[in-house]
């Protein structure tokens, strides 16, 4: 009996294995940060991309992740820096060690934007990616039918709805009228969450400030998937999955902002689920995985980004 019981406390204890994809090229930085967030919480990260594929079987968890390749070209403006000192630095309430540490997590976010200058590669934020969109495909497929616990973030939330049958706005600038779409690993936009919804129980807020670093975003829900949180505009910020155990997308970067302890129950959250998983199934070889014929949906994606690609292409020419 003794034995068993260290046998069951020695697999509980056992870091669940969380699959982490991305690019090739310029996803260093968001890798490092959302492994920091894995590992944090109590699992194993490990890196997928499409030069280094795997299938899901031997994961516990996926995260469809973000990239580095788009570029915050509006971080530096100064709205923003007034505003984070007038909450921080400026603070009557705060006494010196406080103001210091205020002070410390603030560099935090220009050196942040500037780690991710330095290895991202120059690709413009309109750039495509088919092949990590496949893999991609195939990793949410496996996982679904598996019942893995999967987590979505930024393109992966889009990604995720995708895969369900949802739609995209391709530009949501045109929802940023009155004044332009922030961009920038700062929490800068205000989110509201649904009451109910897994999310919003795992944030433990139902407004919260979020960064933004991204320029698409759900249009439609897909199949079993809900909106969960919005902006004030209307533009959605996570949705979820109303049947799965746990299926998220959030449209922000929660592996930015580790300081902050509810962004950091996402990880924990996927992480617990994770321990959770008993059984595998056979999965086919990543090689077949990929040869089969790419989804229709996928392929009308693809299209749609293709003639956004060109139509800015020529905009630039010009």
């Amino acid at each position: 009996m003794a034995n068993a019981n260290q046998q069951k406390y020695s697999i509980n204890r056992k870091r669940p294995t969380i699959g982490v994809s991305g690019p090739d090229k310029g996803g260093e930085v968001a890798w490092l940060f959302t492994a920091f967030g894995v590992l944090l919480a109590g699992g194993k990260p490990v890196h997928i991309t499409p030069s280094f594929p795997r299938t899901a079987d031997g994961l516990q968890g996926l995260i469809i992740g973000g990239g580095a390749d788009v570029d915050p070209q509006t971080y530096q403006q100064e709205s923003v820096f007034t505003e984070y000192l007038q909450r921080t630095l400026q603070h009557p309430r705060k006494n010196f060690f406080q103001r210091v540490w205020r002070f410390t997590r603030w560099i935090y976010y220009p050196a942040l934007f500037y780690v991710r200058k330095l290895f991202s590669r120059n690709k413009p934020q309109w750039s495509l990616d088919q092949d990590r969109d496949h893999l991609e495909f195939q990793l949410i497929d496996q996982a679904v039918k598996m019942n893995l616990p999967v987590l979505g973030i930024c393109r992966g939330s889009q990604l995720l709805n995708v895969y369900f049958r949802g739609t995209l706005h391709q530009d949501i600038n045109c929802f940023y009228r009155e004044e332009p779409n922030p961009s920038s690993v700062f929490p800068v936009k205000k989110v509201t969450f649904k009451p109910d919804s897994k999310l919003a129980q795992i944030i433990g807020h139902q407004k919260l400030k979020v960064n933004a670093l991204h320029h698409q975003a759900v249009h439609t829900p897909g199949k079993g998937l809900e909106i969960v949180a919005w902006e004030a505009n209307n533009v959605v910020q996570a949705i979820e999955h109303t049947s799965k155990e746990f299926l998220l997308g959030v449209q922000w970067h929660p592996e930015y902002l580790p300081s902050r302890v509810e962004q950091r129950r996402l990880f924990q959250a996927l992480v617990q689920k994770a321990r959770e998983v008993n059984r595998q199934i056979e999965a086919p070889d990543m090689e077949n995985a990929l040869a089969q014929p790419k989804d229709q949906a996928l392929e009308v994606l693809e299209s749609a980004d293709a003639n956004a690609v060109k139509a800015i292409e020529s905009t630039v020419s010009k």
